[in-house]
């Protein structure tokens, strides 16, 4: 049986799990997208041969809906979308601190909603998304969602409670590891090295890292002792990262980030 998913308000992170679902074997015939500017959406129909359509004309054909829109936009959407979405339907909300709850209310009592926190890395199918369920999911709604952001990564799931702490931590977290890829690449410069080198050094070093925490089974305290030998290079850096504050730092940074994921689901934001 066909199963189609439409994708509102069409961006990045949107146009990524078009890519990644199509590359996975999804039919571009079982995909809808939205977007603001008509322009918009005729260059997704030249990409990828999807079929634009508009939020209500959505609402009504597709299984699944998944809205990639802004915070701020998602109370206009849903109040579009409410006089066309019958009860049953699949809602999959991306958007950064909105609880299925205000999606709830804005909809069909009875309306199944799946909260999904993703990250940029879905652009090259490395994503993480974060995937918890609403009052009316079901284990069936759950695994809907998971075939699609599964195209473009790797999926997880955990209570709603969770998800803004998540947020902190992995849909913030490729900007920390952008930051100090270029502070360390500001530092290679101060010690000599020409930027595309320092650069070159730097990423294949953090790719390295990140296969060898993913691979190895090894807790990161023991690959990080691993590399600082009594006396060494390493050590010494790392007492002026500890000089500095800077594991303290990344602990306040993380708590401001799901402050802010909390202010956005209540409003104050």
């Amino acid at each position: 049986m066909t199963h189609k998913v439409a994708v509102l308000g069409t961006g990045k992170i949107g146009e990524a799990l078009l890519s990644g679902v199509i590359r996975a074997g999804w039919a571009p015939a079982d995909l809808l997208v939205t977007a603001r500017r008509a322009e918009r959406a005729e260059e997704l129909r030249a990409r990828y041969g999807v079929a634009p359509v508009s939020n209500p004309e959505a609402a009504k054909t597709a299984d699944t809906l998944i809205l990639t829109v802004k915070p701020q936009d998602m109370g206009a959407l849903l109040d579009e979308l409410a006089p066309h979405t019958p009860a049953g339907r699949l809602i999959v909300s991306g958007a950064a601190g909105i609880p299925t709850s205000f999606v709830e209310q804005h909809l069909a009592e009875g309306t199944p909603v799946v909260r999904v926190m993703t990250n940029t890395p879905a652009l090259v199918d490395e994503a993480m998304s974060v995937i918890s369920a609403g009052s009316h999911a079901t284990d069936e709604h759950l695994s809907r969602a998971e075939a699609v952001f599964g195209a473009v990564g790797k999926t997880l799931r955990v209570p709603e409670a969770q998800q803004d702490a998540a947020t902190a931590l992995s849909g913030s977290g490729p900007a920390y590891f952008y930051y100090l890829v270029e502070a360390m690449t500001d530092a290679g410069i101060l010690l000599g090295l020409p930027r595309d080198k320092a650069h070159e050094l730097i990423v294949q070093a953090a790719i390295g890292a990140a296969v060898m925490l993913r691979d190895s089974g090894e807790h990161p305290v023991r690959l990080r002792e691993n590399v600082t030998s009594p006396a060494g290079t390493t050590i010494n850096a790392i007492r002026e990262l500890e000089n500095h504050g800077v594991r303290a730092a990344l602990l306040a940074a993380l708590e401001a980030a799901r402050d802010r994921s909390r202010a956005l689901a209540s409003g104050t934001g």
